[in-house]
């Protein structure tokens, strides 16, 4: 089976809840406007910025139906569906499929950890046939789930076994692994780049066209024209876009990183979508005030998305 290969920065949502730990639905129709409206080309859901494995099969299907719903015109809705058991997985598939999403996606369980490449192929395996129409991803997080697996081997193995596999959403390090996964069979299959802070280094190798990005919540709008200076072949402009970016990465990462401190700053933007769930330590009033100082401090609130 062939799919369309993304083009563009797909967002990884957080999940909004209410004060009491409850999912909150009414914030997504304005959500997926805001990232629409910054360039992004659509949402891959209940991953590891949605606080996805802290979440009932119930909600995650409530939660994919709203986007689903929400969704603006060609705004693709990937839905990830991995979990540590397979028959949810299957379950959480086949209802995304149906009603009507655009593809599907799973991360390797964090329990029990896999640790041979036929584990995982298997694992893909069971999970895409539920949803044979739809595109399936693998999405590569080894530092979530300990699955530190040689991902060209990974797709000697799917090729031509799962036949809906589209490609990776890859979240590594090794810039070398992801771009011979690119090149893997003259470039059969879709290589979602997954670190917003070397965007810039992977398009110069020449074939990173898709990528998926937890930043892009709410520094969409500066990783998008790192992509529009690279085509127009403004080198030094995506240069700086890039450092800026990094700029922002390295201030989440005083504040436990994207999925606390960067949920923290939607509501600064304007957009309050709750807490994070337990075992996820919340930031205190003091900790806001002080990362909203720093954010001053690089001027980022003239740069992030807009609504």
């Amino acid at each position: 089976m062939e799919f369309e290969k993304i083009q563009g920065l797909i967002d990884a949502p957080f999940t909004p809840f209410y004060p009491n730990g409850d999912i909150n639905l009414e914030p997504i129709p304005a959500y997926a406007r805001m990232l629409a409206k910054n360039g992004l080309k659509g949402v891959f859901i209940n991953g590891s910025s949605g606080e996805g494995y802290m979440l009932t099969e119930q909600e995650r299907m409530q939660l994919t139906e709203a986007w689903i719903e929400a969704a603006p015109e060609n705004f693709k809705v990937i839905v990830h569906v991995g979990s540590c058991c397979v028959r949810n997985s299957k379950m959480l598939a086949e209802h995304a499929q149906r009603i009507g999403a655009w593809g599907i996606g799973a991360m390797a369980p964090p329990f029990p950890k896999v640790s041979r490449v036929e584990e995982l192929v298997k694992y893909c395996e069971e999970i895409a046939c539920a949803a044979s129409d739809l595109p399936f991803y693998f999405y590569h997080i080894p530092a979530f789930n300990g699955a530190y697996l040689p991902m060209v081997k990974f797709l000697e193995a799917v090729d031509g076994r799962i036949p809906n596999f589209a490609g990776i959403k890859y979240t590594y390090e090794s810039l070398y692994e992801y771009n011979q996964c690119r090149l893997y069979a003259g470039g059969k299959f879709d290589m979602l780049h997954g670190q917003d802070e070397t965007i810039l280094p992977c398009l110069a190798m020449g074939g990173a066209c898709g990528g998926i990005g937890g930043t892009t919540n709410y520094n969409g709008r500066n990783l998008v024209a790192i992509i529009d200076a690279w085509k127009e072949g403004d080198i030094e402009k995506a240069r700086q876009l890039q450092n800026y970016s990094q700029l922002v990465i390295n201030i989440i990462c005083h504040f436990r990183g994207n999925i606390v401190g960067g949920k923290r700053i939607m509501k600064l933007m304007g957009l309050d979508l709750g807490p994070n769930r337990t075992p996820f330590q919340n930031l205190t009033d003091e900790e806001e005030q002080q990362l909203r100082r720093e954010l001053e401090e690089i001027d980022f609130f003239h740069h992030c998305n807009e609504f």
